[in-house]
């Protein structure tokens, strides 16, 4: 039963995620799934389907939960929690939580990153971001909460693509794919298979095994570095937000526990909130047959886990960053330091503390 996946269902206002969560609760695949929204007046309900309402929650008779955030989210879900332990609601797959069109998605990533029982019963499985393919590049250039959802995102979903330019479409996914060049991009009117859009975590439910390239995107085997985030669309120049960056890190062997320990540490110690994502596969020198899953939002860390074995493909390590005005040739370079100088095996981790930016010989 646990950990359930928990999908965060995100997007500007107007970006159609409502409706495409409408479309999602109708999918019987998407049985013993718990969404949970804002309002209940947000999400249209067909009536028909609705099997009987109690407490909050509603159920619906494919076998979907749907429920409001009651108070703080944290209190929502850990009430599911315990309906599902003392068998008040029957088991579920899937939860998925919408945001409002506002939200910044952090707090929510925090939520299920930090609290002690809700990290152990529930797992993140992915960020999905809607966006309006009519007014997307607008709300991009205008609205810094728009920018956030799309770059924390794990899957970009295009809405009302049949309503839009196709010229300005294609512009607008060369803007997305600069904001978050390791998020897929679907289009929502052409996934025929909608239960798919969820599927962008770790571990694939249908193979039962775990699928590194789908979580980090082209981190799995390429090196993202993009140095402009500035495009032309037709007459009209657009900026979005050219503070964020997305980029990854390699190295091609294992590397030792202290020295990943010590570059995530001064990492959120030196950029905290500018640190918006972080993913990472990591091959440990102390246990090389068993990778380091290392998730991060921010200056939250999810308590790092062990897989049983490497999945096919080549080991060592690929982490990638979603940042805001944190300078890239800073972080490759105390990388590098941290992963190249065998002092760091057995590093003075006080002295280090004290003067963090000394380790690599760098100033910000």
């Amino acid at each position: 039963m646990f950990p359930i996946p928990v999908s965060v269902l995100t997007g500007f206002l107007g970006s159609g995620k409502t409706t495409l969560l409408n479309r999602l609760i109708k999918e019987p695949q998407l049985a013993d799934t718990a969404v949970i929204v804002n309002e209940f007046g947000e999400v249209s309900i067909d009536h028909a389907l609705v099997e009987r309402a109690t407490d909050g929650i509603i159920e619906l008779a494919g076998g979907c939960l749907c429920c409001t955030v009651r108070g703080e989210l944290v209190d929502t879900l850990s009430d599911l929690v315990e309906r599902l332990r003392d068998g008040r609601i029957a088991a579920m797959k899937r939860i998925v939580i919408e945001t409002t069109g506002l939200a910044d998605p952090a707090p929510v990533l925090h939520a299920l990153m930090a609290h002690p029982m809700l990290v152990r019963t529930l797992r993140l499985d992915g960020v999905v971001t809607t966006v309006d393919a009519v007014h997307g590049a607008r709300t991009l250039d205008v609205h810094p909460e728009a920018v956030k959802q799309v770059a924390v995102a794990d899957r970009l979903v295009l809405t009302k693509t049949d309503l839009a330019d196709p010229a300005g479409v294609a512009d607008l996914r060369a803007a997305l794919h600069s904001l978050n060049p390791n998020a897929k991009i679907r289009e929502a009117s052409r996934a025929d298979d909608l239960v798919s859009l969820l599927a962008c975590g770790l571990y694939d439910p249908e193979t039962k095994s775990v699928d590194v390239q789908r979580w980090l995107g082209r981190a799995a085997h390429d090196d993202v570095h993009d140095d402009h985030h500035h495009h032309d669309h037709g007459d009209h120049h657009h900026h979005h937000d050219t503070s964020i960056r997305t980029f990854s890190l390699t190295h091609p062997g294992p590397i030792p526990s202290a020295a990943v320990e010590m570059f995530v540490d001064l990492l959120q110690a030196s950029y905290g909130e500018r640190l918006l994502r972080m993913k990472g596969i990591i091959e440990l020198s102390e246990d090389p047959a068993h990778p380091l899953v290392l998730h991060g939002v921010q200056t939250i860390l999810h308590p790092p886990a062990r897989l049983p074995k490497w999945p096919e493909g080549t080991r060592g390590t690929r982490m990638i960053l979603i940042t805001k005005d944190v300078p890239e040739d800073y972080v490759r370079k105390l990388f590098a330091a941290l992963t190249s100088r065998p002092a760091v095996d057995t590093p003075d981790r006080a002295a280090m503390t004290d003067n963090p930016l000394a380790i690599a010989g760098l100033k910000i």
